[in-house]
């Protein structure tokens, strides 16, 4: 059986997004975390002793597209991410689904997350 052209999809350098789709943009009732020890409304500065300061602002944002900095684009790219998917065809026989169901290849990567 011959290999189908879309068995497997990897992305070129410059295919890889340089913005991040948030999905809290399309949440319409987002709630705001809780601080564990008051039970309060969290702060910003309350996440700061886990994450870093860029982290926290973007969990915060309700922006649709975040921009991803380029160095960290940059590092994405050197660790071959984002994974390769392939395509389950086997999978999608079985369920008898017109779907075309994709997974990530993650045993690819160095990091092998």
């Amino acid at each position: 059986m011959a290999i189908p052209k879309d068995a497997r999809i990897n992305l070129s350098p410059e295919d890889i997004p340089k913005r991040w789709y948030n999905l809290a943009s399309d949440l319409t009732d987002l709630k705001p975390p809780l601080n564990p020890g008051t039970g309060e409304v969290a702060k910003p500065s309350d996440f700061e002793p886990i994450f870093c300061k860029e982290i926290i602002k973007q969990e915060g944002s309700t922006e649709r597209y975040i921009d991803i900095p380029e160095e960290v684009r940059d590092n994405l790219i050197y660790l071959n991410r984002p994974a390769p998917l392939q395509r389950a065809y086997r999978l999608e026989k079985a369920l008898k689904t017109p779907a075309k169901i994709y997974f990530k290849r993650e045993d690819m990567s160095p990091l092998g997350s």
